[in-house]
């Protein structure tokens, strides 16, 4: 099987966008599956490529990587049971350290996320702490002209007005130690994700945020990234 994605996922995932309910999902149950697998294999031949220049991303395995397509409705007004694109970690959030990529896969609204989201307030600190005392190799990182092409500035949907509490109004990394998430976007087209070269130009993407993804593990490191 080839390491693409083709139209059929699009097809069904719009199909489930105007059909998200049980009945329709049990009587298209084997449309799922396939477009699911095509998936599942587009994410192995990624984490492949991916874990040759990060190690971490190499031990992923591309089954448990998926998300689940079933929505969590119990406290939710939204009670469509099922999510209407295709998700998969490859390393956000799956250990204590918890930097990585999350890839999405959605009509019209697919993206690369790589970075940590919403950590607990923990790991937030020792990452905002290694900003402060590090920041030239944090600017490093996210002013490297590879992640600035493909993620330019860091997302900021998640940012508290005011600096947090331990640190210096005047520290220098203020606007940075604001943030509650530390995660660059890149927007994919359906074009983009079908493209025959897709694994190896979304492999591009990825790497380039490895100095960024090194930085932000280093405190929960054993030894330095």
């Amino acid at each position: 099987m080839a390491a693409t994605l083709s139209k059929k996922v699009f097809d069904y995932l719009k199909q489930l966008n105007e059909n998200n309910n049980r009945e329709w999902f049990n009587d298209h149950k084997n449309l799922f599956i396939d477009a699911q697998q095509e998936f599942e294999n587009f994410v192995e031949h990624l984490i492949q490529e991916v874990g040759k220049t990060d190690e971490k991303v190499a031990k992923l395995n591309a089954k448990k990587s998926l998300l689940r397509i079933y929505r969590d409705i119990r406290f939710s007004k939204d009670k469509t049971p099922y999510k209407t694109y295709f998700g998969a970690s490859l390393g956000m959030g799956k250990s204590n350290e918890k930097s990585g990529h999350y890839l999405h896969i959605q009509p019209g609204k697919s993206f690369i996320a790589s970075g940590i989201y919403l950590p607990e307030a923990s790991v937030l600190k020792e990452i905002r702490k290694e900003i402060s005392v590090f920041k030239n190799e944090f600017l490093k990182a996210v002013d490297h002209q590879d992640f600035k092409k493909y993620y330019g500035a860091l997302d900021r949907e998640h940012e508290l007005k005011k600096i947090p509490q331990g640190f210096e109004k005047e520290d220098p990394m203020a606007d940075y130690l604001r943030l509650k998430s530390f995660i660059g976007v890149y927007n994919l087209s359906n074009k983009e994700v079908m493209d025959k070269n897709a694994v190896e130009n979304l492999t591009d993407i990825m790497n380039s945020a490895k100095p960024f993804n090194d930085f932000l593990n280093a405190p929960f490191s054993e030894t330095p990234a």
